[in-house]
């Protein structure tokens, strides 16, 4: 069997979610994928891996994009963005202290989210989607390859979900356009460790949104009213590291802060 009639087999994708799904689970890294993946056959394993959380009571909450910076584009060799899910269980909730115990390579990054207030279909229209955004807030994403050594092709992290780990979101304000160009700042213990813009999101997040509105309808499947779409990376993500206290920093938006335990076990 060719690896291209591999990656057309459910039951092979289903088998390759499960592994990604048990590594994530118990924090020990897999081997990559590589060529036995085409990009369709990742974004399959990708579905398998949503049913997985699905069965285990978790409810789908977002959508997330991932190589939204030019440098990271080229990086990897593409012209596209790639896209991810998000679940209710991956929402650090405020207040609450994130441990590292069972992550693989955790590292985070400042973003912008936005809220949709009603349900959005695969092949909803740029201009529905756009609609339906009500608010959007500061976030950051706390990414995690599953793969050893943080190293994985383009198919690789597809499949990872893109690499989705938890996500935490400041204060909502009420949605504007004018989105480029803020000054983002990313702080551990009150230091500051990253600094960029929000225009590092493919030159303005506004972008994010179309660029969103393709991938959905190629990839997406039903978001339920409320549900966030985190826009991508305004700085580099950077390693996590226990008892510490991240802070980000969107001008014009706000701040979102989390608390990282002490404990690894």
């Amino acid at each position: 069997m060719t690896s291209s009639q591999i990656t057309e087999n459910r039951g092979w994708h289903a088998s390759v979610a499960a592994r990604l799904d048990q590594a994530e689970t118990s924090g020990i890294a897999i081997e990559q994928f590589n060529d036995a993946l085409t990009l369709d056959g990742a974004y399959s394993v990708q579905r398998e891996l949503l049913s997985v959380r699905r069965k285990r009571g978790e409810q789908l909450s977002g959508a997330k994009l991932g190589f939204t910076s030019k440098a990271k584009m080229e990086q990897m060799g593409v012209d596209e963005v790639i896209s991810g899910f998000l679940t209710d269980r991956m929402l650090i909730p405020p207040g609450t202290e994130l441990s590292l115990s069972r992550l693989v390579h955790p590292r985070i990054e400042p973003e912008i989210a936005f809220r949709f207030k009603r349900e959005i279909h695969p092949g909803t229209s740029y201009e529905e989607i756009l609609e339906n955004i009500d608010a959007v807030a500061p976030a950051v994403e706390i990414i995690d390859s599953r793969y050893r050594n943080f190293s994985f092709s383009l198919s690789d992290v597809v499949a990872d979900n893109t690499s989705a780990c938890r996500y935490a979101l400041g204060e909502w304000v009420e949605f504007s356009k004018n989105l480029a160009g803020r000054a983002v700042t990313m702080l551990v213990d009150g230091t500051i460790v990253e600094t960029g813009t929000t225009s590092a999101i493919l030159s303005d997040p506004m972008l994010a949104i179309e660029a969103f509105a393709r991938m959905n309808q190629k990839y997406g499947t039903s978001l339920p009213a409320g549900a966030v779409l985190l826009a991508g990376a305004a700085t580099a993500a950077i390693p996590l590291e226990p008892s510490t206290e991240i802070t980000a920093i969107v001008a014009g938006l706000g701040t979102v802060e989390i608390k990282i335990s002490g404990d690894l076990a």
